[in-house]
């Protein structure tokens, strides 16, 4: 498992930051294509930090509540901690373009429960989807190897300029041929010094170098707010 100095601040903190000073909670975008792994990284992270930390959860789909249903089932959270988005449209356009229901789902949440932690899962989309800033503070962006080694370098906002890239289902690179060096040498490349892990969520269901990424998030985030 390869990773690249997690503890480091992303580059989108210190522009999210500087207007929500006064913010209590970290609210984090997970996005990327269907089926890489985004709910089951979602239920992850809440499996592992439920104890610890106050977390809410929103989740993207386009008719359906799938996604939070599966969070629901799976139990990672209280069901009164998860909103479903139905966003009726192409999943960029609820949490980039129009943000409105997303922030909305959002703030229903923290009016009840005050979290640290806001996770927002979109719907499944392409190397394009990227966050505003006006709904997270940084952004988790979910591949697979699934999708063949060339993945990474064909680049993209989601890909190139997310303060995580996540390249999830290692388990299955001798299936299909890929090769996790290339993949790791063409993520270096275009990501020019972010952060990249490569996870197998059946292997290691706990996501440790996930999870540690999200607290160093928390720890930078903290400090700036109590100052």
């Amino acid at each position: 498992m390869h990773r690249d100095d997690l503890g480091a601040e992303p580059r989108g903190t210190a522009l999210a930051v500087a207007g929500r000073r006064d913010r209590r909670n970290l609210r984090i975008g997970i996005g990327g294509p269907v089926g890489g792994g985004k709910t089951a990284l979602v239920a992850a992270l809440c499996a592992q930090l439920r104890d610890e930390l106050s977390v809410v959860v929103v989740t993207n789909d386009i008719y359906t509540e799938e996604d939070a249903e599966f969070l629901r089932r799976h139990a990672v959270l209280p069901d009164d901690r998860i909103r479903a988005v139905r966003t009726g449209c192409c999943p960029h356009t609820a949490i980039r373009d129009d943000i409105t229901a997303n922030l909305a789902a959002v703030e229903e949440l923290i009016t009840a429960h005050d979290p640290d932690l806001v996770l927002v899962e979109s719907g499944g989309d392409n190397l394009t989807a990227t966050f505003s800033y006006g709904l997270v503070d940084v952004q988790i962006f979910v591949v697979d190897v699934a999708g063949g080694d060339k993945v990474p370098r064909k680049g993209g906002p989601g890909v190139s300029r997310s303060d995580l890239l996540v390249i999830n289902k290692t388990d299955l690179a001798p299936l299909v041929g890929a090769d996790l060096a290339v993949m790791r040498a063409d993520a270096e490349r275009v990501r020019a010094g972010r952060p990249t892990v490569f996870t197998s969520l059946r292997e290691a269901p706990q996501v440790p170098d996930v999870v540690r990424w999200v607290r160093a998030q928390l720890a930078t985030w903290r400090p700036v707010q109590a100052m």
